[in-house]
């Protein structure tokens, strides 16, 4: 399974690094990339859940806009 996490305010590699950390501390995440570019993060898993997902990156401080 792959989702695409949309997120606002990231405007550095230390918030594209923050957010990458926040997604892989998920046990159910296996690969997290991350385009501070793009603004979005790419998440594989099994059983991956959006709230959590969405949890992860508002408590690493940045808002989630959509997650597909």
């Amino acid at each position: 399974m792959k989702k695409s996490i949309y997120i606002d305010n990231m405007t550095c590699e230390h918030c594209s690094a923050k957010v990458q950390k926040a997604l892989e501390e998920i046990n159910s995440v296996d690969e997290v990339k991350v385009s501070l570019f793009r603004k979005k993060a790419t998440v594989s898993g099994e059983d991956l859940n959006d709230e959590i997902l969405k949890k992860a990156v508002t408590d690493a401080g940045y808002k989630v806009t959509s997650i597909e």
